[in-house]
């Protein structure tokens, strides 16, 4: 049994493996105050809704870019008994990095482009929608080409809401009807969701002309299934892109 564990800046995803077949996923809020004990409360109590516990743990498979969140999940493991924890890093996961330096990317980005490509076989760009919106490219060799990064949607409506004085905040889970708002708050979802869809197809096309062949555009993340309604460009939805992307870097370490 394998707990894999994507922890961000802002949610941790979890999900919960028996090899290579997901049983479920469930969320955690990424909070950086929180003890080893506290997390382990947290985490039984969640598996409990599932018929699970600590206890069915044998491996913990960790993706990070929280640092100390990284170190409270590694004491946790240690603590309750769970057998192995292996924490990925991108330069072990076994992708080729074409990066100018390999060492600033997120280790997230590189295990989307190993489930992806494992997937697929093919070119990709891979659309994350996360804290930040991230594009990856990956080539027909399975090598990680680059992308770009821009703000997450739900980090700039959330801008929006505390930079200005009489914007309220917003729920974004239903797409505009109309592109021309006829009051605040639909004017605000056009601008948020269709400015970031907008971006999506913009980035995507100008980065499909620095491949040989045209790319698939498969897309990730909180918000993918949204984005996907809205964006011309993407045409898959993988929603748990990084966490298989972490059972098949294990399965390949452990051959």
């Amino acid at each position: 049994m394998i707990l894999a564990v994507d922890i961000g800046n802002t949610n941790t995803t979890c999900a919960f493996f028996n090899e290579d077949r997901l049983l479920f996923r469930f969320r955690l809020y990424s909070d950086l105050n929180q003890t080893p004990d506290e997390l382990a409360l947290r985490l039984n109590g969640l598996l409990g809704l599932r018929g699970k516990g600590l206890r069915d743990v044998e491996h913990i498979l960790i993706g990070s870019v929280v640092p100390p969140l990284t170190k409270t999940w590694q004491e946790m493991a240690s603590l309750y008994g769970v057998k192995d924890t292996h924490l990925a890093t991108p330069e072990e996961i076994g992708i080729p990095i074409k990066l100018r330096y390999p060492c600033e990317v997120g280790v997230d980005r590189v295990l989307n482009a190993l489930a992806g490509w494992h997937k697929y076989r093919q070119s990709l760009i891979i659309v994350d929608y996360g804290t930040a919106t991230t594009f990856d490219c990956i080539s027909e060799k399975g090598e990680y080409l680059g992308g770009a990064i821009a703000p997450g949607v739900m980090a700039a409506a959330e801008t929006l809401f505390k930079k200005t004085s009489k914007l309220p905040r917003m729920e974004l889970s239903k797409v505009p009807k109309e592109v021309i708002g006829k009051d605040t708050i639909s004017a605000m979802k056009s601008g948020v969701l269709l400015g970031f869809a907008a971006l999506t197809d913009g980035l995507i096309a100008r980065m499909a002309r620095e491949f040989e062949r045209k790319p698939r555009v498969i897309a990730t993340g909180g918000l993918a299934g949204l984005m996907a309604k809205l964006s011309l460009q993407i045409e898959e939805v993988e929603p748990n892109l990084t966490l298989e992307g972490l059972v098949i870097w294990f399965k390949r370490k452990n051959g």
